[in-house]
């Protein structure tokens, strides 16, 4: 029988070392090239225009300057309404689409995963066949509930929408399903917990990663949005929006234009680095049965 082999004290799979050393060399190169649209983003950001129309593009810069955020900035208070209005629409639309999200989506998940109740096999069915759909095929549908609501052009008709996505309450259910035991759960109820307080302390931390995942998913489409069809006034509409409208004027904006971009993916980029093992547990997890 072969010996099987140990890091650490750890018994690793019985691969050779020269396995190892090409599947390493292999994740290194995918990984690299992989990075590379992200890297070619921030060297455009500090290329002069002369370098930004080079044919063919290069990945490098020979001369950087730091005059394309200084024109963006200069086109940021150009604005007739204030760029600080735009920056407060977003993270405020993102931060409580994101918390509405998270909080509507894992009470629905534990009660769809952990309370027997007749009818909800049909319903997480019909969540699950949801998600065949995009966002874009249920625009019409949203407008009109919006509109009979009263909630077009104001915040709620972005953050409502937002509320009920199934994508997260999918994997929070899934995730709750193979990680939060029952057996746990009754030892609280018959320690006197409510099922409120069962699910805000029991079951919530045990689900940590999806709710970070869930968190990091919602987060960044929030962020991302630009034009809407439910926001119609200038003083509501959001960061991404404004940075595409000013960085619009042509050729000689195009170096602004790159710098918006890079200022733009820098938040979801921070957030998804912090969080990046916990994304990769939820998507081992959400699929697996006891």
């Amino acid at each position: 029988m072969s010996r099987l082999r140990t890091r650490k004290h750890k018994v690793v799979l019985n691969r050779s070392a020269g396995g190892d050393l090409g599947i390493t060399f292999m994740l290194t190169i995918l990984g690299a090239f992989m990075f590379l649209p992200m890297l070619y983003v921030w060297m455009q950001a500090f290329k002069p225009l002369d370098e930004l129309w080079m044919f063919p593009p290069r990945f490098y810069v020979m001369k950087p300057t730091f005059n394309n955020f200084k024109d963006l900035f200069v086109l940021m208070n150009t604005s007739w309404v204030p760029f600080s209005r735009y920056i407060f629409n977003t993270v405020f639309v993102s931060v409580m689409g994101t918390a509405g999200n998270l909080f509507f989506g894992s009470l629905a998940a534990y009660a769809l995963a952990k309370i027997m109740f007749p009818g909800r096999k049909w319903i997480f069915k019909t969540i699950r066949t949801s998600l065949m759909f995009h966002k874009t095929v249920t625009a019409v549908t949203n407008f009109i509930l919006m509109s009979f609501l009263g909630m077009i052009d104001t915040y709620w008709a972005l953050i409502i929408p937002a509320w009920g996505s199934t994508l997260g309450l999918y994997l929070m259910k899934q995730f709750m399903e193979t990680n939060v035991t029952n057996a746990v759960l009754e030892s609280a109820r018959l320690d006197g917990a409510s099922e409120l307080k069962t699910f805000w302390v029991i079951a919530m931390p045990m689900v940590k990663p999806a709710w970070l995942t869930l968190i990091i998913y919602c987060f960044q489409d929030l962020w991302n949005a630009g034009s809407s069809i439910y926001i119609h006034s200038e003083q509501l509409k959001s960061f991404n929006y404004a940075i595409g409208q000013i960085t619009a004027g042509g050729i000689k904006r195009a170096g602004a234009s790159a710098a918006a971009q890079v200022i733009m993916m820098m938040v979801p980029i921070t957030v998804f680095v912090i969080s990046q093992s916990n994304i990769i547990e939820t998507m081992g997890s959400s699929g697996m049965k006891d």
